[in-house]
Order: C-alpha cells, then structure tokens, then sequence
C-alpha cells in the first residue's frame, strides 16, 4: 500500500487550510484514477484462481504460480487457504490481492509507478453464491470467465446477472484455450444470445482450441494489427515469453492459421462487433480476450485491458440515494468478515472496501450502524494466508481489520460527515438443517462457534421459541456451506456438530402479523433470523402457492436470487 499522504491532518481538531484540503482532495483523486478493482466469476473448475495466480505472476508479486490440478510436487493454488480448498481443488472462500502495475501499452516515463490493481478472488463453487455476490458490492468491474470447452456454465449466468442488476461492466475471457475446445464463434454467438451481451474481441485466437499458436491483436475495422506468439514454460509456472510479429511475418510463420484468424477478425468487424468504450460501460457490450491461464498465454493481454478500459473508482450512493464522491472525507463499506484464517491466533478479519478519502492506520473510525468509534490500529492486505501490513489506503482498496468483532458485512465506517450505504442483502436460502452438539461440555464453544459462523455469513442462522437456541436452524445457498461449517467447528473450537436436514425449500421474508396464522399451517415453520427478519420456511413450492392462494393477505416477500 501506499504511504501515508503528507497533506493528511496532524493532531486531532487541527483545521486544515484551504489550499491543504485541496492537496489532499487532489491526491486522492489522483490515487483514484490510478486504482482498478475487480472481481474475477466463473463456474466451478473454469480455472479461477489460476488466473488469480497467472495475474499476481505477471505483476511479480509471487515467482512461480501453484496449480490446483498440476503435475505431482506443484503446490497448491496460493489463494486458496482452507484445508477444503485445498482438498478438493475448489475456491470456497474470498481472498484480495493488492499490486501495482505498469501496462505495457504505458508510454509513461519509469518514475510513473502505473496503476494499482485490487484483485477480489472469489468463490466459484454455486453453493458459495451469496459470498460472491458480497464481493461484486466491493468492486468497479468483473472479469468472467468462461471455459472455451463448456461454454456459459449455470453459475456464470447467475452471476453475470448479478453483475448486470448492479451496472457492472464486464470483461470476458475464454480460458484454457489450450484444450480442445468449441469454435471461437460459437462461443461468441452464445454469450450474445443467452445474455444478451455483444462480445467484442480485442484478440483472436491464432490456432484452434487445443493448439494456441497465440493472439492476433485486432486494429481499426478488425484490420491485424500484429501477432503475439507465446512460448510454453515447464509446467507453466514462469511468464511465457512472448514474441510480436508483424501480420506479413506472421503469415509467413504460421500459414493457414493466420490467414483464418484475420479473416475471421474481419468478419467480426462486419457484424459490428468492435469495441466502444461507452457501451462496454453501460454494460451492452463486453471485451473479449482468449487465454490459458495454466500456461499463462494471454494474460498480460488482460492485465493491459483493464487498466486500458476497466473503470476507476466512482462515486457511491448512500442509503438515501446521496452521492458520497472519491475525495470526501474517508468512509468504506465492510463486504466480507472471515475468522480462523490464522489458526494459532484465532483472529477475525473484517474487509472493507474504501469509497472515499484516505484511510490511515490507527486512525479513529464511526462504526454507523452503532455510531461507536473504531480504532483500526491492526489493518492488513490478505492473500491467501499471506499477510502484509497497510499504513494507508484510498478509494477502490480493499483492506483487512483484525478483531474486528462488531463489523458484519453490510457494514459502513466513516470520518466527519456522517454517511451509511445500502445494506447487503442475503440471498434466499434452499437448504436447511439443524446443528447441534451432544456433549454437553462442548455447549459453551457450541455458542460461540454459531455465533462466529453467523456474523461472517457463512450460514444464516434461524431461530425460534420451539426449537430454542440449543437447536439453531442453518440456512444456505448450497449444501456444501454445512460441510464448512462442520469442518470450521472442528478445526477452530474442537465442536463435533450434529447436522439433521430439515424438510424445507424455500424461505420467505414475513412479520409478526402473518406469523401465528403462519405457523398453523402444514408444512410451514417461521424463524427470525439473527438481524431479526422473519423467515417463513416452506416444504415446497406447491406449498407456498396454496398458502398465498388461500391466504392472500399473508406476507410472504421473495429475497435476492429466489429461484422460483
């Protein structure tokens, strides 16, 4: 991170001269032009945390890249730190990578230090949704990634959805490349007829899926403007070297291949799928690059595009739909809490995401939901398990408070003028099971356990008078959250948890006035929720359409991502 400014206020209750408040409102908005933060969302194995770590190797923050399915004596993916990640080779938590980068399109002279680029892993297994929909509250664009064998998976259409509803534009990248795959225009025509997205490719692949030759940078009216030709590292684990060619060399080295790539760019061009930067704004259109991040061909190509078109941190709207700009005073909107990262010291890191202003190390926050002050003297930047200590911070970074114990995701923090942004909503549940201990003994870390795992989300957690606080319900997205609420209790607070499904499928928001009527009901049961809502679960959704059928005047309100 960034030293502290030099313009920041000294001693508390100090003024700041005007031409000093002008510095600062200056060198922030200077620093927030330089960030582009971003999320990277996919379906499950299309390869997300290698490109994470593709990333981080091309800006040299590490020296060799792990891979999750590599060869035997390869490490393990980086990012991923839980033992179930591990494990299995999937993502379930969130991790943020912080790095400066100069573009190699920079014409800039070496004393510029490029841009900063906030990097947000997240989860790509579906049942882990709700955790990645936190995360896209915190950025300014997504990259998706899509498996040029498969195609627009499940869980990518679910999340560019999200993306779209919250005016995130989206850049896309077609991975492993490097494996058989479909054709290059297929895989296009899909994204614009499922979505409705107009791809428009910045390169084209040079060679079929299965022989990435390398990338045809397209010009003005999809005109070659040269040919980057990469070489294989061993296992992939280093930078591939590339080689630029002119589009005569070009053909020349690679024949066939070249041709048919350039007269495909062409056609392109005539279909109008080209880039403006406006509509790829505004989200009707998408840049597309085609890669491998195991062999990490292609990835400097998206480094370069966001820092050439990803847009820089902005404004937010606050909960009354005021604007709350870059070089206000500091605020930053909490999107994710996660404890037992550091097993030896039980700690709990809340992540926020600045929005305005400059945050400094110790300074003295306003937690808004409480309207307590916060002291931030241990802040981190968090990779993986790897940690390293931030002195200061400004808008588009994504910084980790330690002990964080009153912060929940949703959650905002501020100096001088007052500001609170919109809460986070949960996503609707569809799997639900009680979670008890049988040893007794166990009961008091029993508590403290569910209250942990409630407060960073990794469940919702149900309550109510007949089942009473020895019996919680846990409410989920996907199954496999149980799975890391029982492995979490384990490893963390020596719990064996007993999981009993519960014969529910759906969950709705309701009040106490519906609630008794509710609860009459066959194959209903209402809950409230740790903030207090009031959750309706039902059997099935045969259920639920007779209820409101025969009980109109019930309220029984859909939440975020309701399949039904």
């Amino acid at each position: 991170m960034s030293t502290p400014p030099a313009s920041a206020t000294g001693d508390t209750g100090t003024a700041i001269s005007d031409s000093g408040t002008a510095a600062l409102s200056k060198e922030v908005r200077a620093e927030a032009a330089r960030r582009r933060t971003f999320a990277v969302i996919s379906h499950p194995d299309a390869g997300k945390s290698t490109l994470t770590e593709a990333l981080a190797l091309h800006a040299k923050v590490i020296s060799e890249a792990g891979a999750v399915h590599g060869k035997a004596g390869r490490k393990s993916t980086v990012s991923d730190w839980m033992e179930m990640e591990k494990a299995r080779g999937i993502s379930v938590s969130s991790t943020a990578l912080q790095f400066n980068y100069r573009s190699s399109e920079s014409t800039a002279d070496e004393d510029d230090p490029g841009n900063v680029i906030n990097l947000v892993d997240t989860p790509g297994h579906s049942d882990f949704s709700e955790d990645t929909y936190r995360v896209l509250t915190a950025v300014d664009a997504a990259v998706m990634l899509i498996d040029a064998a498969k195609g627009l998976e499940p869980q990518t259409l679910k999340l560019f959805q999200v993306c779209r509803h919250r005016g995130i534009p989206v850049i896309t990248v077609i991975n492993k490349w490097d494996r058989p795959g479909r054709a290059p225009l297929e895989l296009l025509d899909e994204i614009d007829e499922r979505i409705g997205l107009t791809p428009t490719p910045l390169f084209w692949p040079v060679g079929i899926a299965g022989d990435f030759r390398g990338l045809l940078r397209r010009g003005e009216d999809g005109a070659a403007e040269e040919y980057i030709k990469f070489t294989r590292t061993a296992g992939g684990a280093k930078i591939a070297p590339e080689e630029h060619l002119d589009p005569d060399a070009a053909l020349e080295r690679e024949g066939d291949a070249w041709a048919e790539a350039a007269e495909e760019s062409e056609l392109l061009s005539a279909s109008g799928q080209d880039h403006d930067q406006e509509l790829f704004l505004a989200g009707q259109t998408s840049p597309v690059i085609f890669a491998s991040a195991m062999l990490n061909f292609g990835v400097r190509q998206i480094l370069d595009t966001l820092v050439a078109l990803a847009p820089p941190p902005r404004a937010r709207l606050d909960i009354d739909d005021n604007p709350r700009d870059v070089d206000d005073p500091f605020s930053a909107v909490v999107f994710k809490v996660q404890a037992g990262m550091d097993t030896a010291h039980r700690d709990r890191l809340a992540f926020m995401r600045v929005v305005s202003g400059v945050f400094e190390r110790g300074m003295v926050v306003t937690h808004a939901q409480t309207g307590k002050p916060f002291t931030t003297k241990y802040a981190l930047t968090v990779f993986g398990r790897e940690r390293s200590t931030v002195e200061a911070a400004y808008p588009g970074d994504v910084v980790g408070l330690v002990n964080a114990t009153a912060l929940a995701p949703g959650h905002t923090l501020f100096v001088d003028r007052k500001v609170e942004f919109p809460p986070i909503p949960s996503f609707a549940p569809e799997h639900f099971a009680v979670l008890r201990v049988d040893a007794a003994s166990k009961y008091k870390q029993f508590r403290k356990a569910v209250d942990q795992l409630d407060s960073e989300g990794v469940v919702q957690i149900l309550r109510n008078d007949v089942r009473g606080d020895a019996s919680p319900v846990m409410a989920a997205v996907g199954p496999m959250q149980f799975e890391v609420v029982s492995a979490r209790m384990k490893a963390e607070y020596n719990v064996e948890p007993r999981i009993e499904p519960l014969g529910y499928a759906l969950a709705r928001r309701t009040d106490a006035a519906s609630r008794d009527e509710l609860n009459r009901q066959r194959g209903v049961e209402v809950f409230t929720r740790s903030d207090g809502v009031l959750l309706a679960l039902v059997s099935d959704k045969w259920r639920l359409q007779y209820i409101r059928k025969e009980l109109p005047d019930l309220t029984l309100e859909p939440l975020v991502a309701t399949t039904d």
